[in-house]
Protein backbone atom coordinates (compact mmCIF):
# COMPACT_ATOMS: atom_id res chain seq x y z
CA UNK A 1 0.00 0.00 0.00
CA UNK A 2 2.80 2.27 0.31
CA UNK A 3 3.15 5.73 2.80
CA UNK A 4 -0.03 7.78 0.61
CA UNK A 5 -2.64 7.74 2.30
CA UNK A 6 -5.61 9.47 0.38
CA UNK A 7 -9.32 10.30 2.32
CA UNK A 8 -12.07 8.85 0.67
CA UNK A 9 -13.66 12.26 1.09
CA UNK A 10 -11.32 14.01 -1.42
CA UNK A 11 -12.81 11.78 -4.21
CA UNK A 12 -16.53 11.45 -3.42
CA UNK A 13 -18.66 8.34 -4.72
CA UNK A 14 -17.79 8.49 -8.13
CA UNK A 15 -14.02 8.49 -8.45
CA UNK A 16 -13.94 6.45 -5.77
CA UNK A 17 -15.61 4.35 -7.80
CA UNK A 18 -13.53 5.29 -10.36
CA UNK A 19 -10.48 4.36 -9.05
CA UNK A 20 -11.18 1.17 -7.55
CA UNK A 21 -12.99 -0.61 -11.10
CA UNK A 22 -10.64 1.07 -13.60
CA UNK A 23 -9.26 -2.53 -14.00
CA UNK A 24 -11.70 -4.23 -14.33
CA UNK A 25 -12.62 -5.80 -18.07
CA UNK A 26 -15.18 -7.94 -18.67
CA UNK A 27 -14.19 -10.96 -19.95
CA UNK A 28 -17.70 -12.64 -20.67
CA UNK A 29 -19.25 -12.03 -23.92
CA UNK A 30 -22.67 -12.17 -22.01
CA UNK A 31 -21.83 -8.77 -19.95
CA UNK A 32 -22.88 -6.26 -22.58
CA UNK A 33 -22.35 -3.15 -20.02
CA UNK A 34 -20.50 -3.37 -16.52
CA UNK A 35 -19.97 -0.58 -14.39
CA UNK A 36 -20.33 2.95 -15.61
CA UNK A 37 -23.96 3.73 -15.81
CA UNK A 38 -27.33 3.41 -13.61
CA UNK A 39 -27.16 -0.31 -14.09
CA UNK A 40 -25.04 -3.17 -15.75
CA UNK A 41 -26.49 -4.68 -18.83
CA UNK A 42 -26.12 -8.57 -19.53
CA UNK A 43 -27.31 -11.04 -22.45
CA UNK A 44 -29.04 -13.59 -21.54
CA UNK A 45 -31.77 -15.72 -23.46
CA UNK A 46 -34.23 -13.51 -25.88
CA UNK A 47 -33.80 -10.10 -24.13
CA UNK A 48 -31.18 -8.38 -22.07
CA UNK A 49 -30.93 -8.25 -18.18
CA UNK A 50 -30.72 -5.04 -16.48
CA UNK A 51 -29.20 -5.25 -12.94
CA UNK A 52 -28.42 -2.73 -10.49
CA UNK A 53 -27.68 -2.75 -6.62
CA UNK A 54 -27.71 -0.15 -3.90
CA UNK A 55 -27.03 -0.17 -0.19
CA UNK A 56 -28.99 2.37 2.56
CA UNK A 57 -27.34 2.43 6.25
CA UNK A 58 -28.37 3.47 8.54
CA UNK A 59 -26.84 7.28 10.05
CA UNK A 60 -25.98 8.06 6.26
CA UNK A 61 -28.63 6.97 4.51
CA UNK A 62 -32.06 7.24 7.19
CA UNK A 63 -32.45 8.61 10.53
CA UNK A 64 -34.66 6.17 12.79
CA UNK A 65 -35.63 8.88 14.39
CA UNK A 66 -37.86 10.24 12.10
CA UNK A 67 -37.56 7.10 9.43
CA UNK A 68 -40.65 4.97 9.88
CA UNK A 69 -39.49 1.46 8.81
CA UNK A 70 -42.67 0.82 6.50
CA UNK A 71 -41.46 3.74 4.72
CA UNK A 72 -37.70 2.60 4.19
CA UNK A 73 -38.71 -0.93 3.24
CA UNK A 74 -40.71 1.04 0.16
CA UNK A 75 -37.58 3.14 -0.58
CA UNK A 76 -35.15 1.11 -0.38
CA UNK A 77 -37.05 -0.64 -3.17
CA UNK A 78 -37.92 2.28 -5.03
CA UNK A 79 -34.76 3.64 -5.36
CA UNK A 80 -33.26 0.77 -6.87
CA UNK A 81 -35.99 0.20 -9.23
CA UNK A 82 -35.54 4.12 -10.45
CA UNK A 83 -32.14 2.60 -11.51
CA UNK A 84 -33.80 0.02 -13.71
CA UNK A 85 -36.20 2.80 -15.02
CA UNK A 86 -33.32 4.97 -16.01
CA UNK A 87 -31.92 2.37 -18.52
CA UNK A 88 -35.22 2.05 -20.11
CA UNK A 89 -36.06 -1.18 -18.74
CA UNK A 90 -38.54 -3.20 -17.39
CA UNK A 91 -37.78 -4.31 -13.43
CA UNK A 92 -39.24 -8.16 -12.31
CA UNK A 93 -37.00 -9.17 -9.71
CA UNK A 94 -35.56 -8.04 -6.72
CA UNK A 95 -33.30 -9.68 -3.80
CA UNK A 96 -32.89 -8.10 -0.20
CA UNK A 97 -30.00 -8.75 2.39
CA UNK A 98 -29.94 -6.68 5.42
CA UNK A 99 -27.84 -6.29 8.57
CA UNK A 100 -29.33 -6.06 11.52
CA UNK A 101 -28.40 -5.05 15.33
CA UNK A 102 -29.84 -6.53 18.29
CA UNK A 103 -31.93 -3.21 18.83
CA UNK A 104 -34.69 -4.13 16.05
CA UNK A 105 -37.28 -6.88 17.05
CA UNK A 106 -38.78 -8.92 14.86
CA UNK A 107 -41.93 -7.20 15.15
CA UNK A 108 -39.94 -4.32 13.48
CA UNK A 109 -38.60 -6.16 10.85
CA UNK A 110 -42.03 -7.21 9.94
CA UNK A 111 -43.03 -3.76 9.66
CA UNK A 112 -39.50 -3.04 7.51
CA UNK A 113 -40.84 -5.51 5.29
CA UNK A 114 -44.81 -4.54 5.59
CA UNK A 115 -42.86 -1.87 2.96
CA UNK A 116 -41.08 -4.16 0.63
CA UNK A 117 -43.90 -5.69 0.11
CA UNK A 118 -45.96 -2.81 -0.75
CA UNK A 119 -43.22 -1.38 -3.04
CA UNK A 120 -42.67 -5.21 -4.90
CA UNK A 121 -46.91 -5.02 -5.10
CA UNK A 122 -47.43 -1.80 -6.78
CA UNK A 123 -44.40 -1.75 -8.98
CA UNK A 124 -45.45 -5.83 -10.08
CA UNK A 125 -41.69 -7.37 -9.28
CA UNK A 126 -41.06 -10.72 -7.32
CA UNK A 127 -38.87 -10.71 -4.13
CA UNK A 128 -36.45 -13.90 -5.21
CA UNK A 129 -33.96 -13.88 -2.05
CA UNK A 130 -31.75 -11.78 -0.45
CA UNK A 131 -29.57 -12.23 3.24
CA UNK A 132 -29.77 -11.94 6.59
CA UNK A 133 -26.99 -11.04 8.75
CA UNK A 134 -26.07 -9.65 12.39
CA UNK A 135 -25.08 -6.03 12.58
CA UNK A 136 -22.24 -4.41 15.55
CA UNK A 137 -24.58 -1.25 15.37
CA UNK A 138 -27.82 -0.02 13.39
CA UNK A 139 -29.51 -1.52 10.06
CA UNK A 140 -28.26 -2.01 6.65
CA UNK A 141 -30.39 -2.61 3.50
CA UNK A 142 -28.63 -3.83 0.46
CA UNK A 143 -31.17 -4.35 -2.66
CA UNK A 144 -30.46 -5.66 -5.86
CA UNK A 145 -33.07 -5.06 -8.98
CA UNK A 146 -33.27 -7.53 -12.00
CA UNK A 147 -35.12 -5.84 -15.00
CA UNK A 148 -35.56 -7.45 -18.57
CA UNK A 149 -35.10 -4.90 -22.04
CA UNK A 150 -34.91 -5.34 -25.64
CA UNK A 151 -31.37 -4.60 -27.09
CA UNK A 152 -32.59 -1.91 -29.39
CA UNK A 153 -34.57 -0.35 -25.92
CA UNK A 154 -31.79 -0.03 -23.57
CA UNK A 155 -30.93 3.64 -23.07
CA UNK A 156 -26.92 4.63 -21.57
CA UNK A 157 -25.52 7.75 -20.47
CA UNK A 158 -23.22 8.51 -23.25
CA UNK A 159 -26.02 8.59 -26.29
CA UNK A 160 -26.78 12.62 -25.99
CA UNK A 161 -25.64 14.57 -29.18
CA UNK A 162 -25.68 17.93 -30.49
CA UNK A 163 -29.02 19.37 -30.57
CA UNK A 164 -30.72 16.98 -28.96
CA UNK A 165 -33.18 18.37 -26.10
CA UNK A 166 -32.76 17.95 -22.24
CA UNK A 167 -35.88 16.79 -20.37
CA UNK A 168 -36.68 16.11 -16.83
CA UNK A 169 -39.76 14.35 -15.43
CA UNK A 170 -41.63 15.83 -12.32
CA UNK A 171 -40.27 18.27 -10.08
CA UNK A 172 -36.90 19.10 -8.28
CA UNK A 173 -35.63 20.36 -4.69
CA UNK A 174 -38.81 19.14 -2.79
CA UNK A 175 -36.60 15.80 -0.92
CA UNK A 176 -34.15 17.94 0.04
CA UNK A 177 -36.73 20.73 1.80
CA UNK A 178 -38.04 17.49 3.45
CA UNK A 179 -34.67 16.30 5.23
CA UNK A 180 -34.44 20.16 6.02
CA UNK A 181 -38.09 19.99 7.64
CA UNK A 182 -37.40 16.57 9.25
CA UNK A 183 -33.88 17.31 10.62
CA UNK A 184 -35.56 20.66 12.36
CA UNK A 185 -37.79 18.56 13.84
CA UNK A 186 -35.61 16.22 15.18
CA UNK A 187 -33.06 18.98 16.76
CA UNK A 188 -36.51 20.19 18.12
CA UNK A 189 -37.26 17.05 20.13
CA UNK A 190 -33.91 16.64 21.36
CA UNK A 191 -34.24 20.21 22.90
CA UNK A 192 -37.61 19.16 23.99
CA UNK A 193 -38.65 15.79 23.92
CA UNK A 194 -42.17 17.26 25.18
CA UNK A 195 -42.80 19.01 21.81
CA UNK A 196 -44.74 17.65 18.84
CA UNK A 197 -43.68 17.44 15.10
CA UNK A 198 -45.17 20.15 13.02
CA UNK A 199 -45.25 18.33 9.62
CA UNK A 200 -49.43 18.65 8.86
CA UNK A 201 -48.39 21.71 6.40
CA UNK A 202 -44.96 20.03 4.82
CA UNK A 203 -46.18 17.07 3.92
CA UNK A 204 -44.86 17.15 0.61
CA UNK A 205 -41.45 17.63 0.79
CA UNK A 206 -42.19 14.94 3.37
CA UNK A 207 -43.38 12.12 1.33
CA UNK A 208 -40.84 12.92 -1.30
CA UNK A 209 -38.05 12.29 1.19
CA UNK A 210 -39.53 9.51 3.41
CA UNK A 211 -41.35 7.23 0.88
CA UNK A 212 -40.04 8.79 -3.05
CA UNK A 213 -41.65 6.70 -6.60
CA UNK A 214 -40.07 5.39 -9.48
CA UNK A 215 -41.25 6.81 -12.67
CA UNK A 216 -42.66 3.48 -14.24
CA UNK A 217 -45.09 5.94 -16.09
CA UNK A 218 -42.80 7.69 -18.02
CA UNK A 219 -41.21 4.67 -19.32
CA UNK A 220 -44.59 3.49 -20.21
CA UNK A 221 -45.40 6.35 -22.13
CA UNK A 222 -41.57 5.83 -24.06
CA UNK A 223 -43.24 2.69 -24.88
CA UNK A 224 -46.90 3.30 -26.17
CA UNK A 225 -45.55 6.65 -28.32
CA UNK A 226 -41.88 4.67 -29.23
CA UNK A 227 -39.90 7.16 -27.96
CA UNK A 228 -36.39 5.79 -27.60
CA UNK A 229 -34.51 8.89 -25.37
CA UNK A 230 -31.01 9.06 -27.20
CA UNK A 231 -29.73 8.95 -23.25
CA UNK A 232 -31.07 8.79 -19.36
CA UNK A 233 -30.15 9.03 -15.83
CA UNK A 234 -31.90 9.31 -12.73
CA UNK A 235 -32.13 12.08 -10.38
CA UNK A 236 -30.56 10.26 -7.09
CA UNK A 237 -27.55 13.19 -6.08
CA UNK A 238 -28.78 16.42 -7.70
CA UNK A 239 -29.49 17.89 -11.22
CA UNK A 240 -27.00 19.32 -11.88
CA UNK A 241 -24.57 16.14 -10.94
CA UNK A 242 -26.53 14.12 -12.81
CA UNK A 243 -26.52 16.67 -16.17
CA UNK A 244 -22.54 16.50 -15.56
CA UNK A 245 -22.56 12.71 -15.69
CA UNK A 246 -24.66 12.61 -18.89
CA UNK A 247 -22.46 15.38 -20.48
CA UNK A 248 -19.14 13.74 -19.28
CA UNK A 249 -19.93 10.38 -20.82
CA UNK A 250 -21.46 11.83 -24.17
CA UNK A 251 -18.56 14.15 -24.47
CA UNK A 252 -21.03 16.50 -25.05
CA UNK A 253 -21.62 20.41 -23.48
CA UNK A 254 -25.11 21.90 -22.32
CA UNK A 255 -27.13 25.14 -22.39
CA UNK A 256 -29.30 24.90 -19.28
CA UNK A 257 -32.40 27.18 -18.75
CA UNK A 258 -32.88 27.92 -15.19
CA UNK A 259 -36.50 29.68 -15.42
CA UNK A 260 -37.46 26.43 -16.94
CA UNK A 261 -36.29 23.69 -14.37
CA UNK A 262 -39.77 22.38 -12.71
CA UNK A 263 -39.93 23.63 -8.71
CA UNK A 264 -43.23 22.56 -6.74
CA UNK A 265 -44.74 25.79 -5.19
CA UNK A 266 -44.64 24.87 -1.96
CA UNK A 267 -40.82 23.56 -2.55
CA UNK A 268 -40.21 27.57 -4.13
CA UNK A 269 -42.60 29.12 -0.97
CA UNK A 270 -40.39 26.84 2.40
CA UNK A 271 -37.30 27.39 0.97
CA UNK A 272 -37.60 31.21 0.84
CA UNK A 273 -39.29 31.70 3.79
CA UNK A 274 -38.76 29.03 5.80
CA UNK A 275 -35.24 28.89 5.20
CA UNK A 276 -33.75 31.20 3.45
CA UNK A 277 -32.56 29.03 0.34
CA UNK A 278 -32.57 29.87 -3.25
CA UNK A 279 -35.16 27.32 -4.98
CA UNK A 280 -32.83 26.82 -8.10
CA UNK A 281 -30.44 25.92 -5.45
CA UNK A 282 -32.31 23.32 -3.80
CA UNK A 283 -33.21 21.73 -7.20
CA UNK A 284 -29.81 21.70 -8.80
CA UNK A 285 -27.77 20.40 -5.70
CA UNK A 286 -30.39 18.61 -3.93
CA UNK A 287 -30.94 15.06 -4.27
CA UNK A 288 -33.00 12.25 -3.84
CA UNK A 289 -36.09 13.16 -6.03
CA UNK A 290 -35.69 10.21 -8.29
CA UNK A 291 -36.92 11.84 -11.17
CA UNK A 292 -35.59 10.79 -14.85
CA UNK A 293 -33.38 13.07 -16.86
CA UNK A 294 -33.06 12.20 -20.44
CA UNK A 295 -32.50 13.28 -24.20
CA UNK A 296 -34.29 13.18 -27.46
CA UNK A 297 -33.61 14.12 -31.12
CA UNK A 298 -35.78 17.24 -31.64
CA UNK A 299 -38.12 15.03 -33.41
CA UNK A 300 -39.33 13.79 -30.54
CA UNK A 301 -40.53 16.77 -28.68
CA UNK A 302 -43.84 17.25 -29.86
CA UNK A 303 -44.55 13.82 -28.45
CA UNK A 304 -42.67 14.61 -24.73
CA UNK A 305 -44.54 17.62 -24.58
CA UNK A 306 -47.98 15.34 -24.72
CA UNK A 307 -47.03 14.03 -21.50
CA UNK A 308 -48.56 16.65 -18.51
CA UNK A 309 -45.60 15.82 -16.03
CA UNK A 310 -42.15 16.32 -18.80
CA UNK A 311 -40.13 19.65 -19.11
CA UNK A 312 -37.87 20.45 -22.04
CA UNK A 313 -34.88 22.12 -19.50
CA UNK A 314 -32.39 22.58 -22.51
CA UNK A 315 -30.34 21.78 -24.86
CA UNK A 316 -26.93 19.56 -25.59
CA UNK A 317 -24.10 21.45 -27.55
CA UNK A 318 -20.89 20.92 -28.77
CA UNK A 319 -18.74 19.84 -25.41
CA UNK A 320 -16.17 23.04 -26.50
CA UNK A 321 -18.96 25.07 -25.80
CA UNK A 322 -19.01 23.87 -22.17
CA UNK A 323 -21.76 23.60 -19.60
CA UNK A 324 -24.13 26.03 -19.07
CA UNK A 325 -26.76 27.24 -17.14
CA UNK A 326 -28.81 30.66 -18.38
CA UNK A 327 -30.06 32.30 -15.10
CA UNK A 328 -33.89 34.26 -15.04
CA UNK A 329 -31.44 37.27 -15.29
CA UNK A 330 -30.22 36.81 -18.53
CA UNK A 331 -26.43 36.39 -17.70
CA UNK A 332 -24.73 32.51 -18.26
CA UNK A 333 -23.16 30.99 -16.43
CA UNK A 334 -20.64 27.88 -15.85
CA UNK A 335 -23.05 25.25 -14.56
CA UNK A 336 -21.17 23.39 -11.31
CA UNK A 337 -21.97 19.78 -10.37
CA UNK A 338 -22.53 19.68 -6.99
CA UNK A 339 -24.55 16.54 -5.82
CA UNK A 340 -26.10 15.78 -2.42
CA UNK A 341 -23.50 13.92 -0.10
CA UNK A 342 -25.54 11.33 1.39
CA UNK A 343 -23.98 11.40 4.44
CA UNK A 344 -24.73 14.67 5.47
Amino acid sequence: MGDTRTEISQLGEFKLINKLTKNFKPSNKSTVKSIGDDAAVIQGGEGYKVVSTDMLVEEIHFDMMYTPLKHLGYKAIVVNLSDIYAMNATPEQVTVSIAVSSKFSVEALEELYKGIALACDRYKVDLIGGDTTASMKGLMISVTAIGIAEEKEITYRDGAKEGDVLCISGDLGAAYLGLQVLEREKQVYLEDSNMQPELEHHGYVVERILKPEARRDVIEYFAKENIKPTSMIDVSDGLSSEIMHICEQSKVGCLIDEGAIPIHPEVTEMAVQTFGLDPTVCALSGGEDYELLFTVQQSELEKIKQFPDINPIGIITKESMGRKIKAKSGRTYDLLAQGWDHGK
